[in-house]
């Protein structure tokens, strides 16, 4: 079992009357990968700068291993941080970038032959300067650019030696605020990769601040979604992804179609009319609820064959596959397939029970998941009993 290394406690943080983060409660286990994931001003870096000392919340505590942390200065806790501006220094050679921190003097306490507490200044020898800067290269594949100066170097080797001098203090806690927001999309992908591999190498905790959702699901061990300031969610990825707790998490996640449905009884949800089969229990029976049914998870079939039909009205192509916007009454979703449907197609859909998911209603309801750019139809469809009598008899096996 994994040992709790840093716990917020009720943390909240206020900027001119204004709240930024709100009652924030999350524990962080030693050698784990945490991502913070939400838009700009959810509060996502606020928090990390709480963990990092850079910021002292305005209520609630700060613990690393049990120990109240909130007036400890940066410099003092085990945790060391890369920006998205790697700051590194350009009249320094790859080496002595890495070496910086380590040819800082460190204070020690000592006890004297009085028997009192005395400090000093104590450096490193160079020889364990030179192991480690050496070290911490090889982890971060830029062995033999000791000599290479920064401005000779690449976005992402760059990125390599800003991650290199803070691992080479040996924090317990490294801190990520948006590392590869600088860098393209290939070497963003093998930055990815190559950050959970140092993680896992290192034995270390990382934790990531990031707007990107599939950096998010491609590295983390635990994702915590933010909006607004508050915890909206925390799980693994696949937690995250399959079971969204409201709207915004399964809008923010992925691609999302979210319905006004009603639960009837356990595993039985209605929506467009129809009763389905999904693999949710636990709600009041008719509780209106939110139905999210992932793009991927729609099975397109011949109209006689389908539970509901719809129009094709847009179809993009994305390489391995095609986004197909279908008009259902004139609420529109979205379908991800590797067959061609051209617009005007009718179409039908098949639903399996793992396909659909059950949220409660929040305060998110209503404002995610429907792919029209405008629907006056919008409202109307939100009520289930508004189906003619002929689409009645074209699903009606659905049931």
């Amino acid at each position: 079992m994994s040992k709790e290394l840093i716990r917020l406690m009720g943390c909240s943080m206020a900027f001119d009357d204004e709240l930024v983060l709100d009652n924030i409660n999350l524990y962080i286990n030693d050698s784990e990968f945490l991502t913070l994931l939400g838009p700009s001003g959810c509060g996502k870096t606020t928090t990390l700068r709480i963990i990092g000392g850079f910021t002292t919340p305005t209520a609630g505590e700060v613990l690393f291993d049990g120990v109240r942390m909130n007036d400890i200065p940066p410099h003092l806790r085990q945790v060391n941080t890369v920006f998205q501006r790697y700051a590194l220094f350009p009249h320094l050679n790859v080496f002595e970038n890495v070496a910086f921190g380590l040819r800082i003097p460190k204070t020690v306490e000592e006890t004297n032959a009085a028997g009192k507490p005395v400090k000093r200044k104590v450096k490193l020898p160079e020889s364990e300067i030179r192991e480690r800067v050496l070290e911490m290269l090889s982890v971060v594949s830029l062995k033999g650019f000791e000599n290479r100066r920064i401005t000779e170097l690449s976005g992402g080797q760059q990125q390599r030696v800003a991650i290199a001098r803070a691992l080479v203090n040996r924090p317990k806690v490294l801190l990520l605020d948006e590392p590869l927001g600088a860098l393209d999309l290939r070497l963003r992908k093998d930055m990815q990769s190559e950050l959970k591999r140092i993680q896992q190498q290192m034995g270390i905790t990382f934790i990531y601040v990031t707007h990107d959702q599939e950096e998010a699901l491609a590295m983390s061990d635990t994702i915590v979604v933010m909006d607004q300031g508050k915890i909206q969610q925390i799980g693994r990825p696949e937690d995250i992804y399959n079971e969204p707790k409201n709207a915004f998490v399964a809008d923010f996640i992925g691609e999302s179609n979210i319905l006004d449905g009603v639960m009837h009884e356990d595993y039985v949800v209605e929506f467009f009319n129809r009763k389905f089969k999904c693999l949710d229990k636990g709600f009041a029976p008719m509780e209106p609820v939110d139905v999210v049914i992932r793009p991927e998870d729609v099975d397109i079939v011949p109209v006689d064959k389908g539970q509901l039909k719809g129009t094709v009205t847009a179809v993009t192509f994305k390489g391995v596959h095609y986004d197909t916007i279908v008009d259902f009454k004139g609420y529109k979703w979205l379908i991800q397939t590797t067959d061609f449907h051209d617009v005007g197609e009718t179409i039908g859909i098949v639903l399996n029970p793992d396909d659909i998911h059950i949220m409660h209603k929040s305060a998110y309801s209503g404002m995610f998941g429907d792919y029209s750019s405008y629907s006056e139809e919008y409202d109307e469809i939100g009520d289930v009993t508004l189906l003619d009598e002929e689409d009645e008899e074209e699903a009606g096996h659905a049931e």
